[in-house]
């Protein structure tokens, strides 16, 4: 890791992007692969080139040793990863960069930080692996604020305590999902939170928004995992008690699961591990339409079987991935165990699929963990792991990719999936003409309603793919929101979504949740304009 730079405007490292050579000599398969007519390549702004004002503050000498305002790190904790994040970036428009980051060693350094933020009236934003996708870690606070920095928590990246009693583990906010993997490893244990920003995201960050990860059924959200967490706020410290389980009035733990940094900074939690799976089953299932599969998905889900893998994808989103031909939907589905075989319940499965007319492509052995190559499973994965990276690419190339995911009710899936293709494809044929395409998959079930989760695809005009995209992104989330889904599953609400979370959420919560920030945030510095309006 010596001596490398994560990107300043996209995913990991420098020296992971392809170079303009290399993607010259892939437009024109990706382009038959897409099926639309791509541009020459564009080279992102150099960072000594890009626009960056100039910081309007300076640290105290007392926080001077914990204190960076290089370009370098300033532009990389501007944005974050969404589309429209990585456009910006790649077109060196950094118009909100915080004027300085700051990286506390230690909950005393980020109680002087949030001191000195308070008292000078510095919006603070908490920084974890920045992968944000809808705008929460973006320093864009109101002019009445004299500056604002991003506290960024990447020094706080240990496991502190494991108790293999209970199964439990204190871990750090700021640990990377490989970091806290790899500590846990060393004892056989695994947290087993595996969202597709796994590389770059933090414990700190999955807590703060609610992330989803590995499960698709049973434990889905990080707070299923959740034992206890710690927040330094500006008014003090907020830690609840390790317990199995608590009725004693409103959780703790849940106000801070989704705060999103408005209520304070997570420095560490207990969080549930346990053993590393050693049994597993995995098979990939054809359907011959998209709400088929979703019938036998409800079935499975209902039949209390806990699958760990039941992602469904239509037949648009598995040939992209590369898991199918385009004719069929697939059903990526999985069984894993540290205590006992899954293959009874593999065949259960497996025989509800039959019931719904699904054939099975291809399975993978109990054990086997590799799985081989060219199967749809393994295809699959490696393209959800690989997606990151490859929309950068497609910056460079001048296509729209972007995504967004809600949540509804087995009831109202067909409508609302008719519904809301059919608003989102209907606007990006308005904003990028013929050649868009919208796909759809699940990534997440319950036995009251799937996590659908729309990709779009469309070809770009260079300079207007922002404002191209934000209209895309609004006609899908007004049909989101009147056809009686949630603006976000697994995203966050950030700045991107807040006027639809506005719209979804009951006024008296609304008017609770900022009582709350005021009384632990009464300068209301932290992360203003996210869940709530920056306090005058």
């Amino acid at each position: 890791m010596s001596g490398r730079r994560r990107k300043h405007w996209g995913w990991g490292f420098e020296d992971q992007q392809p170079s303009p050579a290399e993607l010259r000599a892939s437009v024109a398969a990706l382009a038959e692969h897409l099926g639309m007519a791509l541009e020459d390549i564009e080279e992102p702004v150099a960072l000594e080139s890009a626009r960056m004002a100039p910081a309007r503050i300076q640290a105290p000498a007392s926080l001077a040793d914990i204190c960076a305002g290089d370009a370098h790190t300033r532009a990389c904790h501007a944005l974050g990863k969404s589309y429209s994040d990585v456009v910006r970036g790649f077109r060196g428009e950094f118009e909100h960069a915080p004027d300085l980051v700051l990286r506390p060693r230690d909950e005393s350094d980020l109680e002087r930080v949030l001191e000195w933020c308070s008292d000078e009236r510095v919006a603070a934003i908490p920084f974890g692996g920045g992968t944000s996708v809808v705008g929460g870690v973006t320093p864009s606070v109101p002019s009445s604020y004299n500056g604002a920095v991003s506290i960024d928590l990447r020094a706080l990246h240990s496991v502190l305590e494991v108790d293999e009693v209970s199964r439990a583990a204190c871990i750090q906010a700021g640990a990377l999902g490989p970091e806290l993997e790899s500590q846990l490893g060393e004892r056989g244990l695994t947290l087993r939170h595996f969202p597709q920003s796994f590389e770059y995201s933090t414990l700190g960050g999955w807590i703060a928004t609610r992330a989803a990860g590995h499960f698709a059924t049973l434990w889905t959200h990080i707070e299923d995992f959740v034992e206890s967490v710690r927040a330094i706020t500006p008014a003090g410290v907020w830690e609840s008690r390790r317990l199995p389980g608590s009725g004693a009035g409103v959780s703790p733990d849940r106000m801070l699961a989704g705060s999103e940094g408005t209520l304070g900074v997570i420095t560490h939690a207990w969080v549930r591990v346990q053993p590393r799976p050693v049994h597993r089953s995995s098979a990939g299932v054809r359907f011959s339409d998209f709400l088929t599969g979703a019938e036998c998905v409800r079935a499975i889900s209902q039949a209390g079987l806990h699958p760990s893998n039941c992602r469904l994808l239509d037949a648009g989103e598995a040939a992209l991935t590369m898991a199918g031909d385009g004719s069929h939907a697939l059903l990526v589905l999985g069984f894993e165990s540290a205590d006992h075989p899954v293959r009874e319940a593999m065949a259960r499965a497996l025989a509800l699929c039959a019931e719904h007319g699904g054939a099975v492509s291809r399975s993978r052995e109990e054990g086997d963990e590799n799985g081989g190559g060219g199967d749809a499973v393994s295809s699959w994965r490696g393209a959800f792991l690989g997606a990151p990276y490859v929309r950068d690419a497609l910056v460079a190339m001048g296509v729209l990719a972007e995504t967004f995911e809600t949540a509804i009710t087995w009831e109202r899936f067909p409508a609302f999936h008719e519904r809301v293709s059919a608003a989102t494809e209907e606007a990006a044929r308005e904003v990028c003409g013929e050649g868009g395409r919208v796909f759809c998959r699940f990534t997440h079930v319950y036995p009251d309603g799937p996590a659908p989760y729309f990709t779009v695809l469309a070809p770009a005009r260079r300079g207007e793919e922002v404002e191209q995209w934000a209209a895309i992104k609004r006609a899908a989330s007004d049909a989101i929101i009147a056809a009686g889904g949630t603006i976000t599953h697994h995203h966050a609400v950030g700045r991107d979504h807040r006027p639809w979370y506005d719209r979804q959420r009951p006024e008296p919560f609304a008017q609770a949740l900022r009582g709350a920030k005021l009384t632990v945030d009464p300068a209301g510095i932290m992360n203003p304009g996210v869940l709530i309006d920056p306090i005058a």
